[in-house]
Parts: C-alpha cells; sequence; structure tokens
C-alpha cells in the first residue's frame, strides 16, 4: 500500500468526519453523511492496520473513529430510575442482609470503648500514661471543643467525610484479611476511650457527650456497617454456605459490600455536614442531640425497615 496516495485519497474524507464529530447540531442530511463517512473511515483503519500499520496514522484514525462512533451512538445517560432504584431497594435490601454483622460489630465496639472511658476515668494515672498531663490539661480547657470550630465548616466538612469515606473504603477492601478491620475498630475505640475517660476524670462529661453524640451516632454506624460487611466478606471466604461454594459466596457477598460501599459515600456526607454544621452550633445541647438521634433513627428505619420490605420483595438477591 502507498501509505501517502492512501492519505492524500481519503484525507478530506477524515477531516469531513472530524469536523461533523465535532459539532454541536447535525441537521439530517449532515447526520447521513456522518454515519457514512464513519463506516467508511472505520474500514480505512482497518485496512491500515491489516497492511500498513503506521503508528502514528493508526492512532490518529483510531481517536477520530472512537469519537464518531460515540457522536453516532449516543453518550450513555444517568437514568434517574436506576438511581431511584438503588436507593429505594438495593441500598436498604444491602445494609438490612448485613444487619447481623454491624449490628454485632455495634455491640462489641460499643461495650469495649465503655470499659475504656470507664477505665481511664477511674484511673488518672493512667490517662497520664496515655496522653501526659499537660496535653490532658489542654484537651480539658480547649483541645477537644476546638477541634470542631478549628477550620471552617465547608472545609471540615470535606475533611471528614473524606477521611471517614477512606477508614470505610479500608474496612470493605481489607475485610478478607479480618485482622486490619479490627485493628481500625481497636484503634477507634482506644481514641474515643482515652479522649472521653481524659474529660470525665477531669468533671468535663457534659462537653464529651454534648460534643460527640450529634455526629457520633451516624458517623460510627458508619464505621460499623463498613467493617461489619467487611468481616461478613471474609466469613464467606472462610464458611461459604454448603449451597454455593467459596468462589461463590465471595463473590455475592464482594458484590453486597460494593453496593453498600456506595451507600456509605452518602452516609458519610450527612455525618460530616452534622458534625461541622450541628456539633458546634451555638445552641442549646439537647437541640443538637436530638438533630443528630433524628438523622441516625431515620437510618436505622431506612436499613432495617425498608430493608425488610426490600428483601422481602426480593431485592439483592
Amino acid at each position: 500500500m502507498d501509505l501517502d496516495a492512501y492519505v492524500a485519497e481519503h484525507g478530506a474524507e477524515w477531516r469531513r468526519l472530524e469536523h461533523l464529530t465535532g459539532r454541536r447540531r447535525l441537521d439530517a442530511a449532515e447526520v447521513d453523511e456522518l454515519v457514512a463517512l464513519y463506516q467508511r473511515s472505520a474500514t480505512h483503519l482497518s485496512a491500515l492496520r491489516a497492511r500498513a500499520p503506521e503508528p502514528a496514522l493508526v492512532n490518529r484514525l483510531s481517536h477520530l473513529v472512537l469519537a464518531a462512533r460515540a457522536r453516532v451512538t449516543g453518550r450513555p445517560r444517568p437514568s434517574w430510575a436506576a438511581v431511584g432504584r438503588f436507593l429505594a431497594a438495593d441500598l436498604p435490601a444491602a445494609l438490612y442482609r448485613a444487619w447481623p454483622w454491624w449490628c454485632g460489630v455495634a455491640t462489641t465496639f460499643s461495650g469495649l470503648t465503655a470499659f475504656l472511658i470507664w477505665f481511664v476515668a477511674g484511673n488518672p494515672d493512667t490517662a497520664a500514661a496515655f496522653v501526659g498531663p499537660e496535653a490532658a490539661r489542654q484537651l480539658v480547657d480547649s483541645g477537644f471543643a476546638g477541634y470542631y470550630t478549628e477550620f471552617a465548616a465547608p472545609t471540615f466538612a470535606f475533611h471528614l467525610w473524606t477521611h471517614n469515606a477512606w477508614l470505610a473504603a479500608q474496612c470493605l477492601a481489607a475485610g478478607v484479611l479480618v485482622v486490619p478491620v479490627l485493628w481500625l475498630l481497636w484503634q477507634n475505640a482506644l481514641n474515643i476511650g482515652v479522649v472521653g475517660g481524659v474529660m470525665i476524670s477531669y468533671g468535663r462529661a457534659d462537653v464529651f457527650f454534648g460534643l460527640i453524640t450529634p455526629h457520633g451516632l451516624l458517623e460510627l454506624t458508619g464505621i460499623f456497617v463498613a467493617a461489619g460487611v467487611g468481616l461478613r466478606t471474609a466469613w464467606a471466604w472462610i464458611a461459604p454456605p454448603a449451597h454455593l461454594g467459596r468462589g461463590r459466596a465471595l463473590a455475592e457477598a464482594g458484590r453486597l459490600a460494593v453496593v453498600v460501599a456506595a451507600g456509605l459515600v452518602g452516609i458519610f456526607a450527612v455525618s460530616a455536614l452534622i458534625e461541622a454544621f450541628v456539633t458546634p452550633a451555638p445552641v442549646p445541647v439537647p437541640l443538637r442531640v436530638a438533630a443528630g438521634a433524628a438523622v441516625w433513627l431515620a437510618f436505622l428505619a431506612y436499613a432495617l425497615v425498608l430493608g425488610r420490605r426490600a428483601v422481602r420483595a426480593g431485592r439483592g438477591t
């Protein structure tokens, strides 16, 4: 094949195809021309690859044909109906199917954290050993409350959202290994236990619970969900149901984990907004706690009540 002659013969068609592909609106005749030029250019590309595979020209024509194909076939548009099905059925069904796992994680975590708070509060020497006397005094005087007002609320919310989403992603991704999930949970329990114990030992239990409760109910529940689903995936590998087999059980658990992961993005966005805007708001503590509790109860109803209905309807299988 004489490459120069081939380019000279068909170059005008390629330029015309490039022009039509880049235009925002086409009339009926131009659409027909676009389709014809796309088909011919695809044939030219096939011939070049077979007879004279000159890299630069093949690459250029490949991009042109792909762009023209996208224009001919149209770009896929998001389906709001699919989004509605995900939010109304798929996500609550996935949360409900995993509820024994994340409720078990929540119970264990809460019991361990309560013990650590009680132990540290009752043993001031232990608190000093963890953070040091000066750091403990600074935490009580301004450090704990100042954490919620140190940055502008939008910046703080974005930071919290990305941090919690990353923590949840680690729980979901490393769930099959078990130990990383348990380590992440232990780190969080220890942090809350030590800080809470220090605050209580200095007589500032009202400040601690007044600030951590509004957002902590939903935020920690999101972490429990991620950890529980991650451990559920591990169990599907360790002890799969006899009728499924290890590979299929792991695949089904993985699909459920992907659905939950997508849902947790929204859950952590809500908890971040509460922590950035509601937790430090200059309103009475009962109002802040009530707002956080209302959102948390709404999530539980969404996961357990709506989720149960979705499972009964056959969703999430």
